[in-house]
């Protein structure tokens, strides 16, 4: 099951507890110089952005996601440079309980022919992927349509 949503307070609750993977539409208002030193001196502009990550500890989807979505978290994986406010806000969730992050985000980039803004941004833990994080043009808009669209022909 597949479950696609608007980032409220209620919809939070909704998201699914089991392990898997999700996609964040995440609206970046500023441009964010990144700090940790394997992107030193990289700029992640203002815009649009897709995040594929996985979550398969306890709490799952739901958990992770509502972490991302914190304002008062600590720093921790790449994607906080992106989610913690001011600097950005996520926007929506496309949640694949048994998903793949990879695979999700190996679909978006070819169906959508989105980039990859910063080689590596995401995915040091990955060997297959450029990055987990693909800019997407337009406005918040387009974002979530990308995601409506994607529901539609992942399984689940």
């Amino acid at each position: 099951m597949l479950f696609l949503s608007p980032i409220t307070d209620q919809t939070l609750r909704l998201l699914p507890k089991a392990a898997g993977a999700y996609v964040l539409a995440i609206d970046v208002n500023e441009d964010v110089q990144l700090a940790p030193k394997q992107f030193a001196g990289r700029v992640i502009a203002r815009g649009q952005y897709l995040y594929c990550g996985s979550a398969n500890g306890p709490g799952g989807i739901a958990a992770r996601v509502k972490r991302h979505c914190a304002n008062d978290k600590k720093p921790h994986w790449h994607i906080d440079a992106l989610t913690t406010a001011p600097v950005g806000k996520v926007i929506s969730v496309l949640a694949v309980p048994g998903g793949n992050e990879c695979d999700l985000c190996t679909c978006l980039r070819d169906k959508f022919l989105l980039s990859v803004p910063v080689a590596g941004f995401g995915s040091s833990d990955c060997a297959s992927c450029p990055a987990h994080l693909l800019a997407v043009p337009g406005d918040a808009s387009v974002v979530v349509n990308v995601l409506n669209i994607i529901k539609n022909t992942v399984p689940g």
